[in-house]
């Protein structure tokens, strides 16, 4: 089977990134209200990562 062969298939992506942002932010509404600033930041840093890598993998699979 030739590897460079194209299959034909449009990019796709499971919306993890997004299931796993909203966990993260959920988690530091959590930490936040418990008191554990440290963690609710780092928290948020993490699903604003995986919010932008969603968006720029939705807007790539968008284009192909």
């Amino acid at each position: 089977m030739n590897p460079l062969a194209l299959t034909g298939a449009a990019l796709q992506f499971s919306g993890d990134f997004l299931y796993l942002a909203v966990v993260f932010i959920v988690l530091a509404i959590v930490a936040y209200l418990a008191g554990a600033q440290g963690i609710a930041g780092l928290s948020a840093g993490i699903a604003r990562i995986l919010i932008i890598i969603f968006v720029i993998l939705a807007i790539i699979s968008l284009i192909l």
